[in-house]
């Protein structure tokens, strides 16, 4: 399965060998969005939730997430996660939420999937808080917009 590393010369999948990799600084980045009723966006902007903080509880939730990812993700390396960040913007256009979660690591694989998992959950998290008045509202874009480090080198979404 040509340019497939997660499987062998079998089509079996398999956890990739990274011990001949350089240790080295590595980034990533993913955005996503959760979209919503204008009613419940400005419950949360508003900070009227009967969950509590909607943005701060997600946040934290995405943190979470992506110090699990390995635990979720059956192939992912266990890594030294050095920072997560994960922000949620308040965009009435979408009307909704806009996720951004930032992964660091000093290691040998890189750290998408860490990134991707903080904003998903942190996606999940926002749904489940207020789901109780929104069951309509739809998570997507969810993409890697940002990786760098290691001998691939930098990709950035357009």
């Amino acid at each position: 399965m040509s340019g497939l590393s997660h499987f062998d010369a079998e089509g079996n999948a398999h956890m990739v060998d990274v011990s001949d990799k350089a240790v080295t600084s590595r980034i990533a980045t993913a955005t996503g969005w959760v979209r919503m009723a204008p009613e419940t966006f400005a419950l949360i902007s508003e900070g009227r939730a009967k969950k509590g903080d909607v943005i701060g509880v997600a946040r934290l939730a995405g943190i979470m997430g992506a110090k699990k990812t390995p635990e979720l993700i059956p192939l992912c390396h266990p890594l030294p996660i050095t920072k997560v960040t994960v922000d949620l913007t308040a965009d009435p256009d979408l009307p909704g939420l806009r996720i951004t979660g930032t992964v660091k690591t000093t290691g040998q694989t890189g750290v998408e999937m860490e990134a991707l998992t903080a904003v998903s959950t942190a996606a999940l998290t926002v749904y489940d808080m207020v789901k109780a008045v929104d069951k309509a509202m739809e998570i997507g874009g969810i993409h890697v917009t940002l990786k760098d480090g290691g001998k691939s080198g930098r990709y950035e979404s357009e």
